[in-house]
């Protein structure tokens, strides 16, 4: 997971701590004191990685903090608890998703298995492709398309060019991806 301080320039980061402290100088204490209070929450939560999902957390909220230019009505605190628990819900179904039977898992210790698995999955994933409108095949594979830092600014691009904010288009592509997945599960049983 990114650190607040990769995702944000300077300039950037400095606004994030002067919101998290409320008008108050701190000289940076609200952020230290407020990543404490979410490494602790998770914690509580029995999260196994709490630094990264309260880095996670921050990061997040620095990241609409700069989207929006400014978080009104309600208290610094408080919204950082509100996406922290988007984290959290987040956390514990990729958790779930981890312990349930891998179905994008095509590693077998017989390599020719492994092949004909994979070309099922593709042939597959193709199909419940086309069953969606050539607007959503569009977003999905964009939103997917590069690796690592490129992917990034790609998803930034594609947001703007559908007129989408960035959690918009977060949300529309988790969804898709749950379809896909769906449609993958419903060809898995009938095969």
């Amino acid at each position: 997971m990114q650190s607040v301080t990769t995702v944000l320039g300077p300039q950037e980061f400095s606004a994030f701590v002067e919101w998290l402290d409320g008008g108050v100088d701190s000289g940076g204490r609200s952020y230290i004191d407020m990543h404490a209070r979410l490494v602790a929450y998770f914690a509580r939560k029995a999260c196994r990685a709490p630094d990264e999902l309260a880095d996670e957390t921050l990061s997040r909220v620095a990241r609409r903090l700069e989207e929006e230019g400014t978080i009104v009505n309600v208290v610094p605190a408080q919204y950082c608890y509100i996406v922290a628990r988007f984290v959290l819900l987040e956390h514990l179904r990729s958790a779930e998703r981890n312990r349930a039977p891998a179905l994008f898992d095509v590693r077998d210790p017989a390599p020719d298995a492994a092949a004909e698995r994979r070309e099922q999955l593709l042939t597959s994933l193709e199909t419940c492709l086309s069953e969606l409108t050539e607007e959503e095949r569009e977003l999905i594979v964009a939103y997917y398309a590069g690796d690592g830092p490129s992917r990034i600014g790609m998803r930034r691009d594609l947001a703007t060019k559908l007129g989408l904010t960035a959690n918009a288009l977060t949300i529309r592509a988790s969804r898709l991806r749950e379809r896909l997945r769906g449609c993958l599960v419903t060809r898995a049983k009938d095969s």
